[in-house]
């Protein structure tokens, strides 16, 4: 007779039925969130795309894998688990999640094209200085006889 029953099977269960998962289950969930982790960060330390936006695209796309990785292993969340219901609320809460996101997005970047005051986007740095100190000497120039 066994004096710890749940260290009978690798795999136990909650009162309702319900899979928490075995070591081998998480150590592979480990091993593969330590992976897409350490891809984008090798990605962005060696300077792999030219661009900046392929990097971003790519560093979002390792963090979306990288979710489901975390909802399946460590989270256990299946079409099976509460009749699906997890799933759904899951997929309800990621559609309003990307409407809020691209919402605001949206908002932002028109807001920053219409509230920017005309002819403020031709201007350049060093052209302003120079506007600026031919100012400086006409004022000075006025005030001398």
């Amino acid at each position: 007779m066994n004096d710890h029953p749940q260290v009978e099977t690798v795999q136990t269960h909650h009162e309702g039925g319900e899979h928490r998962g075995s070591l081998k289950e998480y150590l592979t969930g480990f091993a593969l969130a330590a992976i897409l982790t350490a891809i984008p960060f090798w990605l962005v330390m060696e300077h792999e795309f030219s661009r900046s936006s392929a990097t971003v695209v790519t560093i979002l796309a390792f963090a979306a894998v990288q979710m489901v990785v975390h909802m399946v292993y460590f989270l256990h969340m299946n079409t099976r688990s509460e009749g699906g219901w997890t799933l759904l609320a899951l997929l309800f809460t990621l559609m309003l999640v990307v409407i809020a996101l691209s919402g605001s997005l949206w908002v932002m970047y028109h807001l920053n094209e219409n509230m920017m005051p005309a002819g403020m986007g031709d201007m350049h740095p060093m052209k302003d200085m120079h506007d600026m100190h031919d100012m400086h000497d006409m004022h000075g120039a006025r005030d001398m006889p």
